[in-house]
């Protein structure tokens, strides 16, 4: 993955958002749009844009599709990644976006979709 790659898909706003909350783990696509507020086939469109370039992968789950950062990042990749961590903490957009993930992430239950529900079916299990 070359450099121009990777800043080409971090030059979006929309791009930037999705892969900071991908930073937290895998997000089924109807997730990253209830927490952006914006249209489906928007998110889809990116989400693509970011799968074709390397940045992101996806898997089937069911009706839906799952997607994480790569299981492998190249180092551009992974330094790229850590940088934009830094540089949005204080943003308010991206701390908004952090907050409803967060909030989001609480209404997971067993029969959701995405992985982030495991470990809500593993507790579940357990008791």
């Amino acid at each position: 993955m070359s450099l121009i790659q990777i800043y080409q898909c971090m030059c979006d706003e929309t791009r930037l958002r999705i892969l900071n909350l991908l930073q937290a783990g895998e997000l089924c696509v109807c997730h990253v749009q209830e927490i952006l507020n914006e249209p489906q086939v928007k998110i889809s469109k990116h989400l693509s844009y970011l799968k074709t370039r390397g940045m992101v992968e996806v898997r089937r789950e069911a009706n839906w599709m799952i997607y994480s950062l790569p299981t492998r990042p190249s180092r551009e990749l992974k330094s790229n990644l850590a940088c934009l961590q830094d540089c949005v903490a204080e943003d308010p957009v991206f701390r908004r976006d952090t907050a409803k993930l967060a909030k989001l992430r609480g209404k997971f239950t067993d029969t959701s979709p995405i992985c982030c529900a495991k470990a809500n079916r593993a507790t579940a299990v357990a008791k």
